[in-house]
């Protein structure tokens, strides 16, 4: 099998003297969807802020196309590659739309590319462009979803971190976020998705990995995961 695109190999974060990650590797191949699934308090958000360099790991490697990224700071690895759309969405809410779009490709010099990338994002989401120039903190969630996702997405990133894009949203709008998803998976988008509703997740993705408690307890093809009677049973709602 090829390189993947990103590698994390036996990290471990603390907080303090809570030991969130324990020895967390996985990884992701070029135009791969993965899921990470588990429940409250496993690790998945940690996972994610380790890697964008939110979060400094105490040991391990997280790589990018077998670059190791430990020197580098948060924004430093946004410039390189690794874009995360953070769980709460987090947009500007001052900003306008456009003005948050513009924001997520601060790393863009060519203007004109800025303003072509603006308006892909609006024939992916036309709901922003009829809200182009209104303030991104009057959205509804689902709206600010898409806007968080059209922002990670100006700076054409390699890996696509996305910390749980349904939270809060009614499920019309869920079904919206996750064909978004899909349709970004058939442009060859590579996605680690981190994402409570596992059902979705593991029918999005190509392979999944489980954590509990900071510790990755299975790694399977995500057919695979969804018929495991584990999976079924703690994720799914299946007795």
């Amino acid at each position: 099998m090829t390189q993947p695109v990103l590698s994390v190999v036996d990290v471990n974060t603390f907080y303090g003297s809570i030991h969130a990650l324990r020895g967390i590797s996985l990884e992701v191949h070029q135009g791969e969807v993965v899921a990470l699934i588990g429940g409250n308090g496993a690790g998945k958000s940690t996972t994610l802020n380790s890697i964008s360099g939110l979060v400094r790991p105490r040991t391990g490697q997280i790589m990018l196309d077998g670059e190791d990224l430990a020197t580098y700071q948060a924004h430093q690895i946004m410039a390189k590659g690794i874009v995360q759309v953070p769980e709460g969405r987090r947009i500007f809410a001052r900003l306008t739309v456009t003005e948050n779009l513009k924001m997520g490709a601060f790393v863009v010099k060519d203007k004109a590319l800025v303003l072509q990338r603006i308006e892909s994002a609006f024939d992916r989401f036309p709901r922003l462009k009829q809200r182009e120039h209104q303030v991104a903190g009057t959205l509804s969630g689902g709206e600010q979803q898409m806007l968080a996702i059209g922002r990670a997405l100006m700076s054409d990133p390699k890996v696509l971190l996305l910390d749980e894009p349904s939270m809060g949203l009614a499920p019309v709008l869920v079904d919206q976020i996750f064909e978004t998803i899909g349709q970004l998976h058939e442009q060859g988008t590579t996605i680690l998705l981190v994402e409570q509703n596992a059902r979705k997740a593991l029918e999005i993705a190509d392979r999944g990995y489980v954590i509990e408690t900071g510790t990755i307890v299975l790694a399977e093809r995500a057919a695979d995961l969804r018929d495991n009677e584990m999976v079924q049973k703690a994720y799914l709602g299946i007795d």
